[in-house]
């Protein structure tokens, strides 16, 4: 009688883009700490050491899929309007995308807000984004001082900081379960933030 050989490592219908998309919806879902391997594994299809094999850990996965939303559903403030359209645009775009399925909010600004010490590569993955958000923003007012679009004096810094916290609060009130026509509302009162040109 022959003996058929099981097949190791990977099954052949492993496609590493279909399991980060996976991974990167279970995070999404239920933050770092609330996605378990268990979770991962079943979500992947894979074994527990197929699963090491093609992602090294939890927290690698973490960070790829980290950079998959950023390239998936990531924005940023446009630099092609005058600053209030720019403004408005980057709220709506918040709106929108935070209650739009898969309707999660933002990974960046809550998928790692309270965390023990064994996550602290994941909290630092998703900080940093969030500090580049404020840089991004920063630059622009900053921009927008340089060129006439806001006064002299305005804290570029201070208002980035104060869009940045606005986002991430649209982000949790879409996880509570506000649509679209609320935070809607929300980015239309936090557009009169933008002090007017001298």
């Amino acid at each position: 009688m022959e003996m058929k050989m099981r097949p190791r490592g990977r099954p052949r219908s492993f496609d590493p883009d279909t399991a980060l998309e996976a991974a990167l919806l279970l995070f999404w879902e239920h933050g770092y700490e609330g996605t378990s391997l268990a979770r991962l594994q079943e979500a992947t299809g894979l074994t527990a050491p197929a699963w090491y094999r093609a992602f090294g850990s939890k927290e690698r996965l973490f960070e790829l899929a980290v950079q998959r939303y950023q390239e998936r559903y990531g924005f940023g403030i446009r630099d092609d309007l005058p600053l209030v359209a720019a403004v408005a645009d980057y709220l709506d775009r918040a709106a929108r995308e935070f209650t739009t399925l898969p309707g999660r909010g933002c990974l960046v600004s809550t998928g790692m807000l309270a965390t023990s010490p064994d996550a602290r590569f994941a909290a630092d993955v998703v900080r940093a984004e969030r500090e580049r958000a404020v840089g991004m923003l920063r630059e622009r007012f900053t921009h927008a001082v340089t060129a006439g679009e806001l006064p002299e004096g305005v804290d570029a810094n201070a208002l980035a900081r104060t869009l940045a916290a606005l986002i991430q609060g649209m982000s949790v009130q879409a996880r509570d379960g506000a649509g679209y026509e609320q935070l809607r509302l929300v980015a239309q009162t936090a557009e009169r933030l933008i002090p007017n040109r001298a």
